[in-house]
């Protein structure tokens, strides 16, 4: 516990104001494949919980389940540009035990059942 009486985890997961800011217009103005993705996992089909546009710490999540610790990124053309920024980030989460799943809008667009059957594999069978 630190001051405030919060865990220090929670501390370390809660976003700065800011960040909770552009996560609210993010959410506003997504992505054609961030809505294909939104409307398939919003329906639960997996038994999941999933919050859009999601803040944790330093960054913004695409899609976040809190209960299987779990992160489904949409990476578009421009992410071949951050690999190295996405990796920092994948580290980041990871050490907070959180797990990152990618894909490209091509295979939202042309395989939706193949990311859902990657998205469940990928979440521990406790959750899903």
């Amino acid at each position: 516990m630190v001051e405030g009486g919060a865990p220090r985890a929670e501390l370390i997961l809660r976003a700065p104001d800011f960040i909770r800011e552009r996560a609210k217009d993010m959410r506003r103005v997504m992505t054609p494949s961030e809505k294909t993705l939104w409307f398939l996992l919003r329906r639960k089909e997996l038994g999941l919980y999933f919050r859009r546009q999601h803040p944790i710490g330093p960054y913004i999540l695409d899609f976040y389940c809190a209960a299987a610790k779990l992160c489904v990124e949409v990476d578009g053309p421009m992410h071949q540009e951050r690999t190295e920024r996405d990796q920092r980030r994948t580290a980041w989460l990871a050490k907070e035990g959180i797990r990152v799943i990618r894909f490209t809008v091509d295979e939202i667009g042309a395989r939706p059942a193949v990311v859902l059957a990657t998205i469940a594999r990928g979440a521990p069978p406790s959750t899903a």
